[in-house]
């Protein structure tokens, strides 16, 4: 239904284009206020098709929800796993925690002897949430002079009454990994753990937590491994920092995580990074300007190509551009049949089928000099010309990806705290948010869980891995 409003949008634009280009009556001025006003119906109308399908917009935004997927004829699937799926189900412990045994009443059997013969077992799984408190008692002795000797607490015990590892642990968890606002971290930590704890002193974990990361040299440590990182993957985000924009830079691969909280979004940011300046591998991004201005190997996205071909055949009714859709994702399951790359003469034939594609492309859209700006499929065409070896690499390359996916699901996370909480209250905690995540992303891709990693940092530590 948008499409087919959109294509007719489109052509009655293109109709009053003709008519003032041949009505000689119509002073060169007069055309000029109308192009400017073509050109604006043409931009909003553009803005209008855009969804989460064919643009770089979250699916948060989209004005109607995405179609079902369709079913084949005669294959209604039932809700659940599919005849042949494999499920998973509860299995019991050799070594149960606490054993109950339940005797029968021999009053309520029939009158007789009866020989036990052996038990029939179940089992509970079940939580039980709790805090212990210990106290440490550490000797006086006092000698005949009066002088008086303590033994020494263990090392982080400083207080009368504090918290421990495990408080921060869990606080920190939930607040950071979790993405639990304050408020409700400290009400889970009172209704749950019976701790009645301030949002002053979650903050302070978390706070606590950056700083111990910074100590232990974490920041040097992955900005070193990222630099030397064959592949990475690029994308940022904005944020809302006390009402102002701010943004997240994220750099990444299959085991490492790095993100950044910045007032730019541009090389200043990204030189504050620290780590793009000095990188000499291959940087995958979605094409935006400023990543071009570091010397590396770039690769482009290609769902972000998909993304704005579908755009270009829905809204501009380009039929190249499903042709061009088609072929790329046919040349990614060939690469992945073939284990990730092509040999040099299947790759020739494929590069040979997209500049085919492309020319027929540049005869159904062609350049228009009259225009004061290429349309976007336009501008799309020249972009996939210009960049060919960035856009098709994969193919030959089997440490690059199809996508820039990997970037983008490290980022989602930090749109679903902005989602929840709003906004970050002060730069401060952007940025020691930014650094805890990229722990526990950095953690979590390498086998340590979540909370293994939380602990182990607030013992002063970090995993065996980063030694």
């Amino acid at each position: 239904m948008v499409a087919r409003k959109k294509l007719k949008i489109t052509q009655a634009v293109e109709a009053a284009k003709k008519l003032i280009e041949h009505d000689e009556s119509v002073s060169p001025v007069v055309k000029d206020v109308f192009h400017s006003l073509i050109d604006a119906i043409t931009l909003l109308t553009n803005e209008l098709g855009l969804n989460s399908s064919n643009s770089s917009k979250p699916p948060s935004t989209d004005l109607f929800p995405s179609k079902k997927p369709k079913i084949a004829p005669g294959k209604k699937r039932k809700p659940g796993g599919q005849n042949g799926h494999k499920g998973t189900h509860l299995q019991p412990v050799e070594k149960p925690d606490a054993v109950e045994t339940i005797l029968l009443d021999k009053k309520s059997l029939p009158p007789g002897k009866y020989e036990r013969i052996g038990f029939e077992k179940r089992q509970v799984f079940d939580i039980e949430v709790s805090f212990s408190v210990t106290e440490y008692q550490a000797e006086i002795l006092k000698n005949k002079e009066g002088e008086e000797f303590v033994a020494n607490f263990p090392a982080g015990v400083t207080e009368l009454a504090q918290y421990g590892t495990g408080v921060k642990t869990t606080s920190v968890y939930l607040s950071q990994y979790q993405l639990i606002p304050q408020a409700r971290v400290q009400d889970v930590l009172k209704t749950q753990y019976g701790l009645s704890i301030s949002k002053g002193s979650v903050n302070n974990f978390n706070i606590l937590a950056a700083k111990q990361l910074q100590n232990l040299g974490f920041e040097n440590w992955i900005h070193g491994r990222l630099m030397n990182s064959p592949v990475l993957h690029a994308d940022e985000t904005g944020i809302d920092v006390n009402a102002k924009r701010f943004w997240i830079h994220c750099l990444c691969n299959e085991s490492l995580t790095l993100f950044h909280a910045d007032e730019k979004r541009g090389k200043d940011a990204m030189d504050r990074m620290g780590v793009l300046p000095e990188f000499e591998g291959k940087l995958i991004h979605d094409h935006w300007k400023p990543y071009f201005k570091y010397i590396c190997s770039h690769v482009l996205c290609n769902a972000h190509h998909l993304r704005e071909l579908q755009r270009a055949h829905e809204q501009d009714d380009q039929k190249w551009a499903l042709k061009m859709i088609e072929f790329l994702v046919k040349i990614n399951e060939t690469v992945t049949q073939a284990g990730g790359e092509l040999s040099d003469r299947r790759a020739r034939e494929f590069r040979k089928q997209y500049r085919k594609i492309l020319r027929r492309a540049e005869k159904e859209c062609p350049e228009n000099l009259k225009q004061r700006a290429q349309s976007k499929s336009r501008n799309l065409i020249e972009r996939l010309l210009e960049f060919e070896e960035e856009t098709l690499i994969f193919m030959e390359d089997s440490e690059v990806p199809f996508t820039n996916n990997q970037g983008e699901r490290d980022l989602r996370m930090t749109k679903v705290q902005q989602k929840i909480s709003g906004c970050f209250r002060a730069i401060r905690g952007a940025k020691d948010f930014c650094l805890i995540r990229s722990y526990l992303s950095t953690c979590r891709k390498n086998g340590v869980p979540p909370m293994d990693a939380l602990r182990t940092l607030f013992e002063g530590k970090l995993p065996n891995f980063m030694s």
